[in-house]
């Protein structure tokens, strides 16, 4: 798909999409955009909130999760899952900053829902994380081109 041609909405898309389970690399689309002469401060606003959109229903089908079932499913031990939460217990909300990593962004967000961290820090952190991401990949690329 040629994200570049849908404009804003190709960029919500493909940020929303990104901070899913759907591994590609949104900075590139946004970088895309920017070279291309899309506005800059509207591209942050658009990709921050396409990402934190997408990261907080990463959260949200995490808080749906039913442990239980989670534990049968991964087949996984007690203490494994114990390890999890005592991590996600010992920083909470906090994590939500580090959600805009690749791949481990996703499990981070899902562990978030699933062991029901505050929503509303969640959410905040999150937002300041992604924000923070998109920021630094905005001054690189106009300082490139």
């Amino acid at each position: 798909m040629d994200w570049l041609e849908l404009g804003y909405l190709g960029l919500f898309l493909a940020t929303f999409l990104a901070a899913t389970v759907f591994p590609f690399s949104s900075e590139f689309v946004l970088a895309g955009m920017l070279v291309a002469g899309y506005d800059a401060k509207l591209c942050l606003m658009v990709a921050t909130f396409g990402n934190w959109l997408g990261g907080m229903s990463s959260y949200y089908l995490g808080w749906l999760g039913n442990l239980n079932r989670i534990k049968k499913w991964l087949r996984t031990d007690e203490m494994s899952i114990d390890r999890w939460q005592s991590r996600i217990q010992r920083f909470g909300s906090w994590m939500a900053l580090l959600c805009w990593t690749p791949l481990l962004g996703d499990v981070i967000a899902v562990a978030l829902g699933v062991f029901r961290v505050n929503a509303f820090w969640v959410s905040v952190f999150m937002l300041v994380g992604k924000w923070t991401r998109y920021v630094v990949v905005i001054f690189i690329t106009t300082q490139i081109y």
